[in-house]
């Protein structure tokens, strides 16, 4: 497999002429690599479409042979894997919804035993590392050697841009442990075309080994995410506008990304743990106001900052650090408490 990796196509194929005329302009691209094209589709509820089973592989392997691109789709099922098998599938990936039940991906690596195919395997839903390994694992134990991971985000039950929030520590933390690329499904994890360039360009920039793309001749008109996908013209300019950083420096950039990645997301903890905190003061200033007790305690402050600091020391931390974050944080309380009594006393 040559890397970077860059595997586009639509999210489902939907008709001859769909999958041939974006594969046709798909293979004009020289950075594309490989063409994936949907054929079962997991919907979330019944009645919405969910692929057009043996005759998309039918037209996939037209489209596969006219432009000379490997192909590549989703399989969930022993019965999938037959049929793309017959159809002369390239590469074959399992789902983010497959994923989650380790009984259904140990069904997949019984019958790809000992195969050649490329199989790649999307990270689970929920944000559960050892369940993507325990994946990729399965697959090895079947002899299975071409095996490929694909971040594609996680469920996040907060408010996010993202259609998947990214979690890039997670697919990191992965490579780490395991000797298997990693290629980023920036279309999965955005979910709308405005994020994909500097999406991609993280995922790059945190040493992705390549990238899975949703294209469609005509987006607008899909069947499935077509808020997500781009035309063959747009990926070319989005490819374009990327900077592939060469690996050839060894682990230095990538180790320095994951420490960057992880402060990241240790400062958004940071953030959302202030919000709380801001909260509970407002709630203890209702409560003040309503027991006519006064905003500060100096006594109980004080006792406070002394056993902050005391342990900030124990922790390896400068006490006047621990002192100045806190001093804010009591300040901001003070305020925000002050606010809330004010407000009732007006009211």
């Amino acid at each position: 497999m040559n890397y970077p990796l860059i595997i586009a196509g639509p999210c489902s194929v939907e008709s001859e002429e769909q999958i041939l005329v974006t594969a046709r302009a798909l293979a004009k691209i020289p950075a594309v690599n490989m063409l994936r094209g949907g054929i079962w589709k997991p919907r979330t509820r019944p009645d919405a479409f969910e692929g057009r089973g043996e005759a998309g592989l039918v037209w996939l392997q037209r489209a596969g042979q006219e432009t000379g691109l490997p192909i590549a789709t989703e399989v969930a099922t022993p019965e999938h894997v037959e049929l793309a098998m017959k159809y002369g599938v390239d590469a074959l990936w399992i789902g983010a919804r497959t994923v989650v039940n380790p009984f259904s991906v140990q069904q997949l690596a019984d019958v790809l035993r000992g195969s050649k195919v490329t199989v790649l395997v999307k990270n689970p839903v929920s944000p559960d590392l050892n369940l993507w390994i325990g994946a990729l694992e399965r697959f090895q134990k079947a002899g299975l050697s071409d095996l490929i991971a694909v971040h594609r985000g996680f469920s996040y039950y907060k408010e996010s841009p993202y259609r998947n929030f990214p979690m890039w520590e997670i697919p990191i933390a992965l490579s780490q442990r395991l000797n298997v690329p990693v290629i980023t499904d920036i279309s999965h994890i955005c979910g709308n075309r405005e994020l994909l360039q500097p999406t991609a360009q993280k995922a790059l920039d945190l040493a992705s080994d390549g990238l899975m793309i949703e294209c469609h001749c005509c987006p607008e008109a899909a069947l499935t995410d077509a808020q997500q996908q781009i035309t063959p013209a747009a990926l070319e300019s989005l490819l374009d506008s990327l900077a592939f950083r060469s690996k050839n420096t060894g682990n230095v950039e990538r180790d320095l990304a994951s420490l960057r990645s992880e402060i990241d997301d240790i400062d958004s903890e940071l953030l959302q743990l202030l919000a709380r905190r801001m909260e509970v003061s407002a709630q203890i200033g209702e409560y003040k106001k309503h027991n006519n007790v006064t905003v500060v305690q100096m006594d109980r402050w004080k006792r406070i900052l002394a056993d902050h600091i005391a342990t900030g020391g124990e922790l390896g931390l400068d006490q006047e650090v621990v002192r100045a974050v806190f001093e804010a944080i009591h300040q901001a309380s003070i305020r925000r408490q002050s606010e809330v009594m004010e407000k009732r006393k007006d009211q």
